[in-house]
C-alpha cells in the first residue's frame, strides 16, 4: 500500500454512528449539570464517585488521541522498545500513587496537586507550580486538538483550523455544562467506545500480515529490523531504535518521567481525588492500571502494521508521518460501519484527553490562582462562573497551541518533552517534600525553579545544536534526570540555610508524622481481601514484569 491520500471512504452509515456519539457525549453533560450546586461538585464532582467509574476515567483520561496515534507513531518508529512507555513507564508509578501518595491528597482534603504544595511549603511554592501547571495543560490540549485535527482532515478534508475550532467546542460545551462530572461519566463512555475502534484495527491487521508470526517476519524484513522485537536487545549502548541505554530507560523514563507525570500531573490525580472515599481514591490508579498493561496491543501492535504494509511511512511530512499510523490503517483496512467506530474511537479519545486536561486547567486557574491570588472570599457560585470561564480560555489557548503541536513530525516526542520540562522537577520536589520532614518551605521552592530551569536549557541546547543526543526521546530521558538531580541538590543545599515548618503543620503531609486516615471513611465492601491497594497493586507490578518476557 502506498500513501495515496488520507481521505476516508465514510458513508451514511458511518456518519449516523458519528452523530450518535456526539450527541451521547453532550446528553451526559447536560444530565451532570443538574447535579452541580457547589464548587466541589463542579470540580470534584461531589467527592462521590465508585473506584469503578474513577479508576476507568483515570486510564480513559490518559488515553488521549495523543497516546493512540502517538504510541503507534512510537510503535511504527522505534517497535517494541514502545512497550517500556506502558510496563516500566506507567504501571509501578501508578501502583505508587495508590498506595503511598493518594492517602497525603485525598487525607488532606486539598482541592488541586499546586494547593498540596501551598501546605506543604509556601504560596510562592503554589503560584509558580499553579502557573507551570496551567500553562502546561494548554500546551497539552493543544497537543490533542492537533491529533483531532488531524483526524477530521483525513475523515472530512476539511481545513486544519475548521477542525481544530468545531473539536474545541464539542469538549467546551458538555464540560461547561457538566463540569468534572461530566467529563468523568463521558471518559468511562470513551474507554469502551475507544477500544470499540482500536480492536478491529489489530484484528484485520494482524490477520492481512499473517498473524503475530507474519507480522514478526516482516519486522525482521523492514528498515527496523530483529532490533524491531525486542524491548530491551542492546540497551548495554545506544545501538537500538530508540537510541537509549538501559539506565536511562530504568532512572528517566521508568522512574523520573513516569513517577512525575503519574504522582503529580493533576489532570489524572483528580480523578482520584472525586472518588467517594479513601479506599476508593487509592484504588483508582490501581485499577487503572489493569488496562494500561494491555494498552499496546491497540497501540504498538497497529504501529508495526503499518510500518510493513504502509510503503513509504515515515515521511518528515505529508500523509506519510508516523503519526498518521492509525489514520492510514483505518483508510487501508476497515469497511464502513467498522470504519464509523473506528473514528468515533479515535475523537472519543481526543476528547478524553483534552476534557482532562482542561477540567485540570479549570480547577487550577479558579482555586490556586483566582482564588488564592486575585478574588477571595467570594460566594462559592462565583468559583463555579470563574472555573466555566476558565473553560471557555483553556480551549481558546489550546486551539491556539495546537498550531506549535503541528510543527513535530512525532507528536510522542514533543509530549515527552513538555513532560520532562513540568513534570520531573514537580515530581523531585514533591517526593523529597513527602518523605523529608526536615525540606524547608524555601528549599522547595528553589527545587522547583532549579529543577525546571534545568530541564528547560537542556531542550534549548539540544535544539539549538549545542549537545547532541541519539534521539529526542533520549533527550526526553536526560532532561527529566538532569532536572530531578538538581531538585536534590538545591534541596540538600538551601534547607539547612532555612528554617522548617514545625511538625504540627505537616501532619497529613509529610510520611511518617501521622494524621492519615486509612480506613475511618471505609464501607462494609471495602473491606474483603481482594479490594485491598496492596495487593492489587503487587499483582499489576508482577504482571508488568511477567509482560516482558516474550518480547526481551
Amino acid at each position: 500500500m502506498d500513501g495515496g491520500g488520507l481521505r476516508l471512504n465514510m458513508n451514511a452509515l458511518d456518519y449516523t454512528l458519528l452523530a450518535l456519539y456526539f450527541v451521547t457525549v453532550l446528553g451526559v453533560g447536560f444530565a451532570a449539570r443538574r447535579a452541580i450546586r457547589t464548587s466541589v461538585d463542579f470540580f470534584l464532582s461531589g467527592r462521590s464517585l465508585p473506584a469503578w467509574v474513577t479508576g476507568l476515567a483515570f486510564v480513559s483520561a490518559n488515553l488521549g488521541a495523543l497516546e493512540i496515534m502517538g504510541m503507534a507513531a512510537n510503535g511504527a518508529q522505534y517497535g517494541m522498545m514502545t512497550v517500556h512507555y506502558y510496563w516500566i513507564g506507567a504501571v509501578p508509578a501508578m501502583v505508587f500513587l495508590g498506595i503511598v501518595m493518594m492517602p497525603f491528597y485525598y487525607g488532606s482534603k486539598v482541592r488541586s496537586v499546586p494547593e498540596y504544595l501551598r501546605l506543604r511549603f509556601n504560596r510562592p511554592t503554589h503560584l509558580l507550580n499553579a502557573l507551570s501547571f496551567a500553562i502546561a495543560q494548554v500546551l497539552i490540549a493543544g497537543v490533542n486538538l492537533y491529533a483531532l485535527a488531524l483526524i477530521m482532515q483525513a475523515l472530512l478534508g476539511w481545513p486544519l483550523w475548521t477542525a481544530v475550532v468545531v473539536g474545541a467546542f464539542i469538549v467546551l460545551a458538555y464540560i461547561t455544562l457538566g463540569g468534572l462530572s461530566g467529563a468523568i461519566y463521558n471518559e468511562v463512555l470513551q474507554f469502551f467506545v475507544i477500544l470499540a475502534g482500536l480492536i478491529p484495527i489489530t484484528v484485520i491487521g494482524l490477520i492481512k500480515v499473517g498473524g503475530i508470526d507474519g507480522l514478526w517476519d516482516a519486522v525482521r524484513g523492514s528498515e527496523l529490523g530483529e532490533a524491531g522485537l525486542h524491548a530491551w536487545a542492546d540497551t548495554g549502548g545506544t545501538d537500538n531504535p530508540l537510541g537509549a541505554q538501559w539506565w536511562g530507560i530504568v532512572f528517566g523514563l521508568g522512574f523520573v518521567l513516569s513517577f512525575g507525570y503519574w504522582t503529580t500531573n493533576f489532570a489524572e490525580v483528580q480523578r482520584a481525588m472525586s472518588a467517594r472515599n479513601m479506599s476508593a481514591a487509592r484504588r483508582t490508579p490501581i485499577i487503572a492500571a489493569y488496562p494500561k498493561l494491555l494498552i499496546p496491543a491497540v497501540t504498538v501492535i497497529p504501529g508495526l502494521v503499518a510500518l510493513v504494509t504502509v510503503k513509504g511511512l515515515g515521511a518528515e511530512s505529508g500523509d506519510l508521518q508516523y503519526n498518521n499510523a492509525i489514520p492510514l490503517l483505518m483508510r487501508d483496512l476497515l469497511p464502513n460501519g467498522v470504519l464509523g467506530i473506528a473514528v468515533t474511537g479515535l475523537l472519543a479519545s481526543f476528547m478524553a484527553g483534552m476534557a482532562a486536561n482542561v477540567s485540570g486547567f479549570n480547577t487550577v486557574v479558579s482555586f490556586d490562582i483566582w482564588q488564592a491570588y486575585i478574588k477571595r472570599d467570594k460566594p462559592d457560585g462565583y468559583y463555579v462562573k470563574v472555573g466555566r470561564i476558565a473553560t471557555i480560555v483553556g480551549v481558546l489557548g489550546g486551539i491556539g497551541t495546537a498550531f506549535i503541536a503541528a510543527g513535530f513530525s512525532n507528536i510522542m516526542n514533543y509530549i515527552q518533552a513538555l513532560f520532562s520540562l513540568f513534570n520531573a522537577p514537580l515530581f523531585g520536589t514533591f517526593i523529597v517534600g513527602m518523605f523529608w520532614r526536615r525540606m524547608t518551605a524555601w528549599a522547595g521552592f528553589w527545587s522547583l525553579l532549579v529543577g525546571t530551569l534545568g530541564a528547560l536549557a537542556t531542550y534549548l541546547l539540544y535544539r539549538g545544536g549545542v549537545i547532541d543526543f541519539n534521539s529526542d526521546l533520549e533527550q526526553s530521558f536526560w532532561g527529566a534526570g538532569i532536572a530531578f538531580v538538581l531538585v536534590l541538590i538545591v534541596a540538600v543545599i538551601v534547607t539547612p540555610l532555612t528554617t522548617p515548618k514545625p511538625d504540627s503543620e505537616l501532619r497529613g503531609l509529610v510520611r511518617g508524622l501521622g494524621g492519615v486516615d486509612l480506613h475511618g471513611d471505609t464501607l462494609v465492601g471495602d473491606r474483603v481481601w481482594w479490594r485491598s491497594p496492596v495487593l492489587l497493586g503487587t499483582i499489576a507490578v508482577v504482571l508488568s514484569l511477567l509482560f516482558y518476557i516474550p518480547v526481551f
